[in-house]
């Protein structure tokens, strides 16, 4: 039986308190409201018993993202554009084993367009133009190409860090890239003391297979509300 990680609370709004915490210069939102640089994605949240206060952050259109343990209803001004069922995930045990890093590069500013290509064709999860400055991201090239990548998003509490940004071109699938790079992004959060966690579509049970090969354990069920202006 699992004993609940000291800091596991923090994971039951992550983007909320992340956004109140360790990256709170993230935050531009006011008030009651919490929403991350549209730069950085489309992550927002509300106070507890303000989700009307939504409406203001697509008043000009576009949409935000809500990871709530439920599916947040629409209020007034808004609608629902889709909802997806998460499976949010932890690594609180042991630190995983040396990473075979041979060919892993760390990514930066120079890399940002092959990335942002990778994310849009493969869709891992929203990506923005400063998505790769959540923290560091990481990569394989084949032939000279970015395959794989992985990198890190939310720390919803200082000692938990979310891996996130997994994603491999098609053609390239089956070799394990993802793995290591995984195992790599987890050994630098371990190493600077933080637990990596990480959310999964719920129906996807090949990446929830590969995340338990790599320690993390089933937490909690979570849903990712995606709002916009209501037409």
């Amino acid at each position: 039986m699992n004993t609940e990680h000291p800091l596991e609370s923090a994971l039951d709004r992550p983007m909320w308190n992340a956004l109140g915490g360790p990256q709170a210069a993230l935050n531009v939102g006011q008030g009651n409201l919490r929403r991350v640089d549209p730069a950085y994605g489309p992550f927002a949240g509300a106070e507890p018993g303000h989700d009307a206060d939504l409406a203001a952050l697509v008043a000009g259109g576009g949409e935000v993202w809500l990871v709530e343990p439920h599916e947040i209803t629409p209020p007034p001004g808004m609608r629902l554009i889709r909802s997806a069922p998460l499976l949010q995930m932890i690594a609180d045990g042991p630190a995983p084993a040396g990473a075979d890093d041979t060919d892993i590069v760390a990514l930066g500013e120079a890399d940002v367009p092959e990335m942002t290509a990778l994310a849009l064709a493969t869709e891992p999860g929203p990506w923005g133009p400063s998505t790769w400055r959540y923290g560091q991201f990481f990569g394989i090239r084949i032939d000279g190409r970015l395959a794989a990548m992985a990198g890190e998003r939310m720390r919803p509490a200082t000692g938990l860090a979310e891996v996130s940004g997994v994603c491999t071109w098609p053609e390239y699938r089956g070799r394990g890239l993802a793995a290591r790079l995984i195992r790599r992004v987890m050994a630098g959060q371990c190493a600077r003391g933080d637990v990596p966690f990480l959310h999964s579509y719920a129906g996807n049970a090949s990446a929830i297979r590969l995340y338990e090969t790599l320690g993390f354990r089933a937490r909690r069920a979570m849903v990712a509300t995606i709002l916009g202006k209501a037409e």
